[in-house]
């Protein structure tokens, strides 16, 4: 039988999809693409914003219009938070929530002896981690861990604690044996990944520096990249191995949310833009040349222009290489739901406007400090003749080659930066 998976949402939904990938591979199904005609059809879907939910219910319809006798499994955070709605979609055949995404193939068997519907959601509140290893992407260059799960900070806008449950994470040896295995099998880059990557070990006993320290001891691994982290985690033991650690690239990706402290108090964030800003340059008498990018909400309720203002003019002060910019959205559950004073949607669209605009100012302001300058760059595609590569302060860059330079890693002079991507001439190879 053939199957294909279709993945919404964040890092996390897309590690278990890979997971899932393999685990019907290993039991004899043929991958397909979406587009084709599969006899099986797992979305893994994403539900942080409105349209979040609104395109999982899209493409479960889609779905089930094109592919009226295919087995459809839907499963992720947008099941998790809707079940009650998930249930009357009479295009689902199985339904699973953010836990047993791991025992997929069991209840498709199931499904397949008796065609009884089933809908398993469980109270993710008290879970233990549920263990997913991967070996092996197809990708050869960038493997990402999960390393956690869940969130316990419920800032004000956010459903995710409730669909995702509580912190919990992957046990250090298991981690260690997973990335042993991606490096093995040709990977040169990990990215460690979680719904609250920073808070990694709080229930285990560990923490996410001792975790750096042990996995930087595996032979062959050239790269740690962390998905994101809270600049609250940012502590002197963390920032310690920040300063000695090389193998922890030069590029973190640090919510901000508001740059005003009136919104951060009222999203619950655990910060304000003093403690943000003493933390940013911290980090930069570490690493001078690092890129911060960054997320931000924009229509948050009671938001005024000031108070816009203000996340802008921080937002510049801090000087970002990169913004993630989301227009609030209302999420039934949240504190944020019922306030007063909610914004106007046309309002939020202007707002994201300019700080779209801003982002592609401010990464071109921090891709020309390189021009001229030769960064290590670990090559990943081809295209048109033309191979595509990352620094490890994730420059895009592009270079010709005669040769096939997938997965090696060479020095490279960035001669011009173009559209936000670098032209680049490779000066030497440094590994393979």
């Amino acid at each position: 039988m053939t199957f294909s998976i279709y993945t919404l949402g964040c890092k996390v939904n897309a590690y278990e999809s890979e997971f899932m990938t393999h685990l019907f591979t290993s039991y004899g199904y043929k991958l397909v693409d979406y587009e084709d005609n599969a006899d099986i059809y797992v979305i893994n879907t994403c539900t942080v914003t409105n349209s979040a939910d609104n395109k999982s219910k899209k493409i479960i319809r889609h779905t089930r219009k094109n592919n009226p006798n295919s087995i459809i499994i839907v499963c992720g955070c947008y099941t998790q938070y809707k079940k009650g709605e998930i249930e009357v979609i009479d295009d689902v055949d199985i339904v699973i929530g953010n836990k047993d995404k791991s025992k997929v193939i069991e209840y498709l068997e199931k499904y397949l002896a008796n065609k009884n519907k089933i809908n398993t959601i469980y109270d993710l509140k008290k879970q233990e981690f549920e263990d997913m290893e991967i070996k092996e992407f197809n990708s050869k260059t960038r493997a990402f861990v999960k390393i956690q799960d869940g969130c316990n900070n419920f800032c004000s806008y956010c459903i995710i604690p409730y669909v995702r449950g509580n912190i919990r994470s992957k046990k250090l040896e298991t981690v260690i044996e997973e990335i042993t295995n991606l490096v093995n099998n040709g990977h040169k880059e990990v990215v460690l990944t979680g719904i609250h990557t920073g808070h990694y070990g709080s229930d285990i006993n560990s923490n996410l520096t001792t975790l750096l320290q042990e996995i930087s001891k595996i032979s062959g691994l050239e790269r740690i990249r962390i998905s994101s982290i809270e600049i609250t985690e940012l502590d002197d033991n963390f920032l310690k191995e920040l300063e000695n650690n090389k193998l922890i690239v030069d590029h973190m990706h640090i919510p901000l949310q508001s740059g005003c402290d009136k919104t951060l108090y009222e999203m619950n964030r655990k910060y304000d833009t003093k403690y943000f800003e003493e933390k940013i340059n911290k980090i930069r008498s570490i690493r001078p040349d690092i890129s911060i990018t960054t997320d931000v909400i924009v229509g948050f309720p009671n938001e005024t222009d000031e108070d816009f203002d203000n996340t802008v003019e921080f937002i510049n002060k801090i000087k970002f290489s990169k913004l993630h910019v989301f227009p609030y959205s209302k999420r039934d559950g949240t504190k944020a739901a019922v306030m007063e004073n909610q914004v106007d949607e046309k309002v939020k669209k202007q707002r994201a406007r300019i700080l779209l605009n801003l982002s592609k100012y401010l990464e071109h302001e921090y891709y020309i400090k390189f021009e001229g300058r030769n960064l290590d760059v670990l090559f990943e595609t081809n295209k048109n003749g033309k191979y595509q590569g990352h620094t490890e302060n994730y420059l895009e860059v592009e270079v010709s080659s005669d040769r096939d330079i997938r997965n090696e890693m060479h020095n490279v002079r960035l001669k011009k930066v173009i559209d936000n991507k670098c032209e680049g001439k490779i000066i030497e190879k440094i590994k393979q």
